[in-house]
Formats: C-alpha cells, structure tokens, sequence
C-alpha cells in the first residue's frame, strides 16, 4: 500500500465523520439553507486563496521538474475552485471582500501556510492532500443521490478532472515523503481542520447565531 493510501485508510474515522455531518448531508439532499453555504462560500473561498498561496510555495520550492509542474497543474486547479465560488458569490449576492475569516478558516490556513513556509515539499503534500481527497470522496459518495440547488457542488467534487487533481497530490505525496510521525501527524491535522470546517459553517449559520 502506498503512503497516501495508508495515510487516508488510518483516517478514514475523520472522513466518515465528514460524510455524516449535517452539513455535508444537507448539501447532498440540498436540504441547506441557503445562508448557512452563503457563509461557507465566504469562507471557503478565503481557504482556497491561502491553498493557491501553499501551491505557489510548491512550484517555488520544488526539488525538480516534475514537482514544478505538477504544482503549477494543482495550482490552476484552484483558480477554477475560486472561478466556481466567484459565481456562487455573484449569484447570491455575497459580498468575498466583506467577510471576516472565522477562527476555524484561520487554524485551517494557518496551518498550511506555516508548513508550506517552514516544512520541506514531502510535509507540504502531507498537509494538503487531505483537503483534495477529503472532498473527492465526498462528492463520489453524494453523487448518486445529489438533490436540489448544491448538484452543482456536488458534481465539481465527484468529477474525474477532480479526482485527477487529488491523485496528482497524492503521487506527489508518496514521491517526496517519508513514513514519519511529523507527516502522519500534519496529515491528521488536516483532516481534523476539515471536519472543524464544516462543523463552524453548519453552525455558524444557525439561527441565533452572531
């Protein structure tokens, strides 16, 4: 078994976790209400430009050419996330420049920055392949039976170009990385970053909520 594969099998607890919230479930029936993904998208899309910016550390830091372009493919993958989330944004009049980062995007990005800035590239992959694979399986999982206004998302994340994506990083994982406990351990803090991200956006836009 490769590492990626042996890394995603050891959290597949967290994954299901995901796939069971309410907040991944009311994507997948479209039961959602619309200002809880409002906020999500906001969120979201101030993950994704910290995500591009932790690419763009890859390509620079790059022990060959292989590496380079396989970042900079990952890279353009993410301006299209942040093209998708622009739509959502102009379709339902959210204000991007407007939001504040929660606290729980701001762990999330964190993170990453600091590894992508101080970790070497095979950390860097451990660190941000859970968010690709993580929603590659959710989408599969949702995609037979996606309902309502949010197929759309569901279609993105269930796509072979995507999975394409997460397999990229993961290959890169397994080339640049080596089975130790600092890379098992950034790849589980990503993965429980993710779970606390979905869990803020459900909850912060329940009704009572600031």
């Amino acid at each position: 078994m490769s590492l990626a594969a042996d890394l995603w099998a050891d959290n597949a607890d967290l994954a299901a976790e995901a796939l069971a919230h309410p907040f991944i479930r009311g994507i997948g029936d479209g039961s959602l209400p619309e200002r809880i993904f409002a906020g999500y998208v906001a969120q979201d899309a101030f993950f994704l430009e910290a995500f591009a910016r932790a690419y763009a550390l890859g390509v620079a830091r790059s022990p060959d050419r292989a590496a380079l372009d396989a970042f900079a493919d990952l890279l353009q993958g993410v301006r299209e996330e942040l093209r998708l989330h622009a739509g959502y944004a102009a379709r339902w009049g959210i204000d991007l420049a407007a939001m504040e980062p929660a606290s729980s995007t701001l762990a999330y990005t964190d993170f990453l920055l600091a590894t992508a800035a101080l970790g070497e590239v095979g950390l860097l992959c451990a660190a941000m392949t859970p968010c690709m694979r993580l929603y590659a399986y959710l989408g599969r999982s949702l995609a037979g039976a996606a309902t309502g206004r949010y197929r759309e998302w569901v279609h993105i994340y269930a796509a072979p170009e995507f999975e394409e994506l997460a397999a990229t990083l993961e290959r890169l994982l397994d080339r640049y990385a080596t089975d130790t406990p600092p890379v098992r351990a950034a790849y589980r803090r990503a993965m429980q970053l993710e779970v606390a991200f979905f869990a803020a956006a459900f909850t912060a836009g329940l009704p009572g909520s600031p």
